[in-house]
């Protein structure tokens, strides 16, 4: 696959790396009374994919930054999953991206700069796809190779989306397969087959633009996408931040298939183990559902995953249309659906 093994490089990989949801609880936790800032519309107290600040002028800026170690081997394949994850947070918002800037620790006595340079490159490659400059960036000598971006967007704020804003009754929606955590920690292992390597560049490569087009709809009550912490740990900021419970109908839930045969063998993220010790107690299983393949897939760290996406039911044809119009019909079937909150946040049916 590559001369150069980035993921030898690193202990962690892709969002995988992302520090545990109780541990990073812990780290947000002050005693400095909060700022009203009346421009800040979306910032620290939701769980959302990016701040939003009120311009004035009825558009709003959108601003985050990610940045990870390797998830393969290829430095050009790292920077352009790296610069695409990034990306996706301004389309989770229903955004559209107009400038990024790069974020790159690399550890020089380790792997050459022209290594980096590859990075660096397929980052830019991604930018020109999203139609937008790689204007600038930082640098450090790390221990590790580290690679993201800052991205700053805008929308119309009456187009905005957040990840608290579901109904009561909205369908939920996923627009990216599970299993992309289980097959980058098959090929850290070299485990992975060719053709599955293929498949998973495929979808980490895949630009979430689709949100930008969501944005404008009515119907799209809320949105965010799905990323280290795996659908049940993104699912479940959804749930609480929009008070509502959620069925997660399992057997509609898209796998990557070939990730399944890595689950025979015992490949599994380290990071599973860490979402699922964060979220379980919020989660019921009906009888039926394999609770053994769910633990593996549902908490799965995502990079670049897709969107997770609450729709008004009275619009479901329409929204279906949209996403088969966007070559994304394979996805145009409820994964769920959201009701009043009972003993458990999420069911597993």
């Amino acid at each position: 696959m590559s001369a150069i093994k980035l993921t030898q490089y690193s202990h962690g990989a892709g969002c995988g790396c992302k520090i545990a949801p109780a541990v990073l609880d812990s780290i947000l936790r002050t005693d400095i009374q909060p700022i009203n800032y009346p421009n800040l519309l979306v910032g620290n107290s939701s769980k959302d994919d990016a701040a939003v600040y009120d311009m004035g002028n009825g558009t709003g800026l959108i601003s985050t930054t990610d940045f990870f170690m390797p998830i393969v081997d290829d430095p050009y394949q790292f920077g352009r999953i790296a610069a695409a994850n990034a990306i996706s947070d301004i389309y989770a918002m229903g955004g559209q991206p107009i400038m990024a800037l790069a974020i790159l620790g690399w550890p020089i006595e380790k792997i050459g700069a022209e290594v980096a340079q590859r990075v660096i490159e397929g980052g830019r490659s991604i930018c020109a796809e999203a139609g937008i400059p790689l204007a600038g960036g930082h640098s450090v000598d790390t221990t590790e190779p580290i690679f993201g971006l800052s991205v700053n967007g805008t929308i119309s704020i009456s187009h905005l989306k957040k990840n608290n804003t579901a109904q009561d009754g909205d369908l939920l929606y996923l627009t990216k397969p599970l299993g992309v955590g289980i097959l980058s920690t098959a090929q850290k292992k070299e485990a992975l087959e060719e053709l599955d390597f293929e498949l998973l560049l495929k979808q980490l490569n895949k630009l979430n633009n689709i949100g930008q087009q969501l944005g404008p709809l009515e119907s799209v009550h809320a949105m965010t996408d799905v990323t280290g912490f795996g659908l049940i740990g993104h699912l479940m900021e959804m749930a609480e931040g929009s008070k509502l419970g959620v069925t997660l109908y399992y057997n509609q839930v898209p796998i990557i298939e070939a990730s399944k045969k890595y689950l025979a063998k015992r490949i599994v993220p380290d990071a599973t183990y860490r979402n699922w010790n964060a979220y379980s107690s919020q989660v019921s299983f009906e009888k039926g559902v394999d609770v053994m393949q769910a633990f593996s897939i549902l908490p799965d760290p995502q990079t670049n995953g897709g969107l997770l996406i609450a729709v008004a039911p009275d619009a479901r044809n329409e929204f279906e249309s949209i996403l088969k119009d966007q070559n994304l019909g394979e996805f145009a079937n409820p994964i769920g659906h959201f009701h009043p909150a009972g003993e458990k946040r999420i069911t597993v049916s």
